[in-house]
Order: C-alpha cells, then structure tokens, then sequence
C-alpha cells in the first residue's frame, strides 16, 4: 500500500480538488475511482455494515487534516498552567503571609514600662524636670569589668580637664549595670568614691534588659542639659564629643529645643570590610539594606553607640522607645524622623575593642526581625507616638 507524501497529509481540505474524498457512505465498498454513488443496503453485496464509532473516527481525522497540525497521540503535551495564574497564585500567597506577619507583629507588641513614672518616685532625678548640668553621660554596661575602667578613665580624665578650663562647665556620668554577672558594679562603684557621687553615679538593673533598656534607664535618671550615648568599651575616642557638639550646634535654632548629633563610622567603611569575612560583610550590607529600606534612610550609620541629644529631643524619643535590644538605635532615630527632630550625622575616630557581645549571626537575624516588627507596629498602629512635655 502507497503512503501519501506528508505534503498530501498536511494539506487543509479546502486546498484539495473536488472529488478527491468521497463519502465513506457512498459508492460500492467506499473505495475511490469506481463504482456509482447511492445508498448503501444494509447487510448487501457492497460489505458488511459499518460500525457507528468508525463514521466518528472518519470525521475526526476529516477534521485534523482540515485544522490546526496534528500531533500522535502518544506525543501529546500535559496541559500546563497559564503563566498569568501561577503569578496571580504567588501574588495571593505573598499577600496572606504579608497580613500574616502584620497579625503577629501587631499582637505580640509590648509597651516598654514607664520610666518616667519610677523617677517620680522619691527624689531620683527625673527627665521631665529641668537640667541642673550641662552633660550627661549615660554608659550602658553588661558584664565590663575589663573594658570599663579605660573608658571611664579617658572619659573622665577629659571631662575634668574641660571643667578647669571652663568652672561653668558641669556633668555627670551615669553607669548602667545592666544584670551583670561579673564584678561591672564594683568596678564603677569604685570611680564614684574618687569622683563622688554628684559626678558619677551607678545605676543596677536586676535583671539583663538589654542595652536599649539599660540606655532608656540612664536618660530618664539623667540632669543635663545635653545628653551623650557613649558604649562601655572606649571604641570611640571621648574627645570627638566635640565633634558631635559642633554637628548639634550647625542644626541651630533647634525646633523646639529638640535635635540629635550622631557620631558614624560610614568613612571607615572600607578599612573595615578589608578585616571582615565575607559572611560578616554580607550580613553588614544586609542590615544596612533593611534600615534604610525599613525605618531609616538618611543616617549611613546608625549603629554608632556615641550620640548626642538635647534634653527635650531626648524626652521625645526615649518615652515612645520599644525596642530594648540592639535595633533599639533604629527606632531612635525612626522616632526622630517622624518628629520632624534635625539629625546631623559627624565622622569620629572608632577603633574596634575585643570582648564585644554582639554574636554576628544570631544578633543580626534578631535585629532584622526587630527592623521589620518596628516597620509594621508603627504602621499597624500597634506602636504610637505620643508628645511628651517637660516640667
């Protein structure tokens, strides 16, 4: 039996001359050039009768050569999804986990305790009333009996040689023993009895609350007029206070007394990337990411523990502060932002100390999720500002 050229298989039926298929139920037996077209009888000479089934597979292969290209059947596709479905179907599972989140931002939020209404009590100095010094220097300390006696000895050291060049010039310098497990209280105890108790002062924590618990302690206990951020472990020099003094006089007139000076270490950026891994440079980009996309995009240096705030501007963002752990910084100065409070961000001289206890993996991960809880709390309306008046 001849096979037809595929060009005869593919060709439409229109393109075909007349007479080129006839009518399976017409003529002697259906074959083609001979016999007369009419009725076939049923059970007579021309053939046994056909089948239903085979008139409806006549037709259908009729109607493949006339259509689109046919295809075996044993190489027929599976039917896949639409491209426009499945991103409908990713879009939809992003949104439940997105209203997902917010949920459980918005439920697990926690309000920090009232500070301001435990320096009431008695007569512990309080942030609401007006300042007695010109500066306040608030020192968060966790387990630091090794790092602290340097810092407070440089700090210390320029702190009374300023004083002898200007009598009009006071301060105070606050400890916080946040829970230390160490001899951190002792040690600090020991420059109150050198210096006195009007110059520096102790405060202890029962229980470790984390650095931004330990720093919102000390402002509301402090009596300056300004008040200084400065980390238990002498990273930055103490002299480029004066450098952050002069960042908050350039934001003058303060609005309503209230502005910031953040000491950075963003020049250093580079010396400091040749000394990482690339884990802990990737991590670094990461967070720097999460910030300015988040919360905070004007400051290139947030983390900087040295900063600067006038008395007002202090009460303002301390008393809507949450965050107690290492993000606190962020939402310090998130605070700010929404406050409308000028920040002006100074270059400072920064050495890198051992005995940091920051873990750079799982300190990093809690910070991320803190950046993001921080984002949608205040967006969820979880987290409120509110204006706070001094005395």
């Amino acid at each position: 039996m001849a096979v037809p050229s595929p060009s005869r298989m593919w060709r439409p039926l229109a393109a075909r001359p007349p007479g080129s298929l006839r009518e399976r139920t017409g003529g002697s037996g259906g074959h083609r050039g001979g016999g007369a077209a009419g009725p076939r009888p049923p059970g007579g000479a021309g053939g046994s009768q056909r089948h239903p089934a085979s008139g409806a597979a006549a037709s259908a292969s009729l109607s493949r050569r006339a259509g689109a290209p046919w295809l075996p059947r044993a190489m027929a596709l599976p039917p896949l999804p639409s491209l426009p479905a499945a991103a409908l179907a990713l879009a939809a599972l992003a949104a439940f986990l997105l209203v997902l989140i917010c949920v459980i931002a918005h439920v697990t939020a926690k309000t920090m305790p009232h500070e301001d209404a435990e320096c009431r009590r008695g007569s512990a100095p309080n942030l609401h009333d007006p300042a007695t010094r010109e500066l306040s220097v608030v020192v968060p300390s966790y387990n630091e009996e090794n790092r602290l006696p340097l810092m407070m000895d440089e700090a210390l050291d320029y702190l009374e040689k300023r004083q002898k060049q200007d009598p009009s010039f006071t301060y105070e310098v606050i400890v916080v023993n946040d829970g230390s497990k160490d001899q951190t209280a002792k040690v600090a105890k020991e420059y109150c009895k050198k210096y006195g108790s009007d110059k520096v002062r102790v405060i202890s924590l029962e229980k470790n609350r984390g650095k931004g618990g330990a720093v919102r302690t000390g402002v509301f206990s402090s009596r300056g007029k300004t008040i200084l951020m400065a980390d238990a472990d002498g990273a930055t020099k103490f002299a480029d206070i004066e450098k952050v003094e002069e960042g908050l006089k350039n934001l003058q007139p303060w609005p309503e007394g209230m502005a910031i000076s953040c000491g950075s270490r963003a020049h250093l950026e580079k010396d400091s990337i040749a000394k990482r891994s690339y884990f802990r440079t990737l991590l670094m980009y990461g967070f720097h990411f999460l910030v300015w996309f988040l919360c905070v995009k004007e400051i290139r240096d947030t983390q900087c523990g040295f900063k600067l705030l006038t008395r007002q501007a202090a009460l303002q963002t301390f008393s809507n502060l949450h965050i107690e752990r290492w993000a606190f910084d962020v939402e310090l100065l998130y605070i700010a932002q929404r406050l409308k409070i000028p920040i002006a961000e100074v270059a400072v001289n920064w050495t890198e100390i051992e005995g940091s206890k920051l873990v750079p993996f799982w300190s990093w991960l809690q910070m991320g999720r803190d950046l993001l809880f921080i984002r949608l709390r205040y967006m969820t309306g979880a987290w409120k500002l509110e204006a706070k008046k001094c005395n």
